[in-house]
């Protein structure tokens, strides 16, 4: 049983302060609860719910549904009371009251699975979103309004956020659209991850519309001429394989260049296993490719392979450093090999490689190769090139097409039906384009024409900038394996 009593006020002889309720817990100890200056119904109530209370204690019986209600509706301050002296739970503390957007930014890094240079990347959208909301701004100030207004201010922005307060490519100092496209893509989804946890009933984002994420101003088709200059002008074998994969296999760097070890060179196949760990949460097949080397990549392979270290288990222990910024040491070499630095280094290298890879492959073939789908290649990658628009104005016919070897050739409407035509080599030597029914003239035919070897590229005038127009290199012949007779990929069919 509980006993309710008056309290009286210090100083004071008849003047009363409030009530009190005394009990015994399980324990057999009396404890008080001090309801302050309530009208003695309501002070009686109590008195009739805290000997409920004690009585479940004690006994282990659940609360019963007038109970539970009466408990779940009182004021936090009240709930407090009984949680002092063990009769219920505790509250857990409402988050949605309290949350900031710091708070939200800071919960958002704590329960991201991302990779590591993604939530690097994610920072930068976090610290506009503390800057213009205001770190101590609670989440639920935040209108819809306001989001218009971040969007804009984005936008138009020209000093930056946290720590990327430099200088930017865009000539009043803006981000780009790609880049405000992307910030808000982030933030949208930093905010849904608020109503997930039941921090916001709704997102104040959710009527933004982020916008493409593509940004062709920023893509420079580099030819392969370039890349033997630039490759010429290495520093190291290791250098000369940066830029090898980059271009001639399409790696990312540094992260796939990072995990590749010899006992992912096939060279009876000419494969090369690639672990993507950028893709590798997707699952399937992501998580590692097979990638096609060319003779120019086998090439600078079998160089490093002979000057690796005994026992060596990394093709390219470089880009591992930790003290080397690959970015700033590519531009001095590119720059030493008398060309210009392009824009986005190491992506225009895996998107020229693409480039070339399309003009001979089919499309879903090289997103394999590549690691990732038509649809993105089509967005992010592939560029158009010139001399495609310029065989267009010049009537059509033989559609041009370019090999590793610097040479131009075309295939003309005869060798396509499967007619064998001599054309002269720029060494003088001839090529026999063969039937395809007669492999083995073809064959024989491509090794005594490359029996004597292609002469490595000559460094020219130095380019005035690799930024001028996508496809200003020259282009060159498919190999002859590459072709096909005029029947098609298919088998013929006999009519019905």
């Amino acid at each position: 049983m509980a006993s309710l009593s008056r309290v009286r006020s210090r100083g004071a002889k008849k003047a009363y302060s409030g009530w009190r309720i005394q009990f015994m817990d399980g324990a057999g100890q009396r404890l008080p609860i001090s309801l302050g200056n309530v009208p003695r119904k309501a002070a009686e109530t109590w008195k009739v719910r805290v000997e409920q209370l004690v009585a479940c204690l004690v006994t282990g019986v659940p609360w019963d549904t007038d109970l539970s209600c009466w408990v779940r509706d009182l004021p936090d301050a009240s709930h407090e009371k009984l949680a002092k002296v063990g009769l219920v739970e505790p509250r857990k503390a409402d988050a949605s009251a309290t949350a900031t957007v710091l708070t939200l930014t800071t919960a958002f890094v704590e329960r991201s699975s991302a990779k590591p240079a993604t939530i690097r990347g994610f920072k930068q959208t976090l610290d506009c979103l503390v800057q213009f909301f205001g770190a101590d701004t609670p989440l639920r100030q935040i209108t819809a309004e306001d989001a218009d207004r971040w969007r804009v201010w984005v936008s138009q922005d020209k000093e930056g956020s946290g720590q990327r307060r430099k200088r930017r490519t865009t000539g009043d100092n803006r981000l780009s659209s790609a880049t405000v496209a992307k910030r808000v893509s982030v933030a949208k989804q930093v905010f849904r991850c608020a109503v997930r946890w039941g921090w916001l009933e709704r997102s104040p984002l959710d009527g933004l519309r982020p916008g493409s994420q593509a940004n062709p101003a920023r893509s420079r088709y580099v030819p392969l001429e370039v890349i033997d200059d630039v490759i010429e002008a290495c520093p190291s074998v290791d250098w000369r394989l940066v830029v090898g994969l980059a271009r001639r296999a399409g790696l990312r760097c540094p992260s796939e260049m990072a995990d590749l070890r010899w006992g992912d060179v096939n060279w009876d196949k000419g494969a090369l296993t690639v672990l993507a760990r950028k893709t590798e949460h997707h699952g399937g097949d992501h998580a590692m490719r097979v990638v096609p080397i060319c003779p120019e990549l086998r090439e600078l392979l079998a160089e490093a392979f002979e000057m690796a270290d005994p026992g060596a288990a990394l093709v390219v222990p470089l880009v591992r450093s930790k003290t080397l910024n690959l970015r700033t040491e590519l531009e001095r070499i590119i720059t030493r090999a008398g060309h210009e630095k392009w824009p986005r280094l190491f992506q225009n290298l895996r998107a020229s490689c693409e480039t070339d890879w399309v003009e001979q492959y089919p499309a879903h073939v090289v997103a394999k190769w590549m690691g990732h789908s038509a649809k993105i290649a089509a967005q992010h990658y592939l560029m158009a090139r010139e001399h495609h628009f310029d065989h267009v104005v010049g009537g059509g016919g033989p559609v041009p097409v370019r090999t590793a070897s610097g040479e131009r050739a075309s295939l003309p409407p005869r060798a396509r039906q499967g007619l064998q035509q001599e054309e002269p080599r720029a060494g003088g030597a001839k090529s026999v384009r063969a039937n395809c029914s007669s492999p083995s003239v073809q064959i024989a035919a491509q090794q005594a024409a490359a029996g004597g070897g292609t002469e490595r590229h000559k460094k020219k005038q130095p380019a005035a900038t690799i930024g001028v127009t996508a496809g200003s290199s020259e282009f060159t012949p498919v190999s002859e394996t590459d072709k096909v007779a005029g029947t098609g990929f298919e088998p013929a069919t006999s009519r019905l």
